[in-house]
């Protein structure tokens, strides 16, 4: 009698050529992003489902990342990078400081909403307190500057703008949390109560002004 065929192996991912584990790292990045937009939680992450999603075995995860908090942490970079590149496209569309810095703002709150659970976990993990991300200070940065533009023009009354940078950035994170964490509240158009912290923080004049 013959032997029975044994069944064919499960199909598996071609192993990265040489000089190609950078790609590999990046899917993985990307993977992990995916999944923690959907999650919302980082601690509901594992490496071996990140794994799953690439098709490689875990082992070659471990390979570009020790443990899920350095996964996650290359994730938070990815987005503050993200974050920022949105805001200086949509600052650089613009002339008037007051318009600058509106726009760097609402692109934040763009990509917030389009990406609400990566949001979550950027101002909620608990790897920010283990690791640090001192990457942030970039987004920091160019909010000041901004805010910084606008005082120099005498569009806003004249402050440390690293405070007023604070004070704005704290309301527009809160602002933004609770939106994705109630999202069932009469929340009034997100642009109007951008305008008011706009105004009442950093003191732009009302839309409809010379800041428009």
């Amino acid at each position: 009698m013959e032997a029975a065929t044994p069944p064919p192996p499960a199909a598996r991912r071609r192993p990265n050529a040489r000089g190609q584990g950078e790609r590999l790292r990046e899917e993985i990045i990307a993977a992990a992003m995916r999944m923690l937009d959907d999650l919302a939680d980082d601690e509901a992450l594992s490496l071996r489902a990140v794994a799953r999603e690439v098709s490689i075995a875990a082992t070659s995860v471990y390979l570009h990342f020790p443990d899920r908090d350095a996964l996650v942490l290359a994730v938070l970079r990815r987005c503050h990078e993200e974050v920022v590149r949105a805001g200086d496209e949509a600052d650089a569309a613009h002339e008037h400081p007051a318009a600058r810095l509106r726009a760097r703002i609402l692109a934040q709150a763009a990509w917030a909403h389009e990406h609400p659970g990566l949001y979550k976990v950027m101002h909620e993990s608990g790897v920010h307190r283990r690791l640090g991300m001192p990457f942030k200070e970039v987004l920091v940065a160019r909010t000041t500057e901004a805010v910084r533009r606008c005082m120099d023009a005498g569009v806003a009354p004249p402050d440390d703008a690293a405070t007023v940078a604070i004070d704005l950035r704290t309301a527009v994170n809160g602002m933004l949390a609770q939106r994705i964490n109630e999202p069932d509240l009469s929340w009034p158009p997100a642009e109007e109560q951008l305008d008011r912290f706009l105004a009442k923080l950093v003191g732009l004049p009302p839309r409809g002004g010379s800041a428009a």
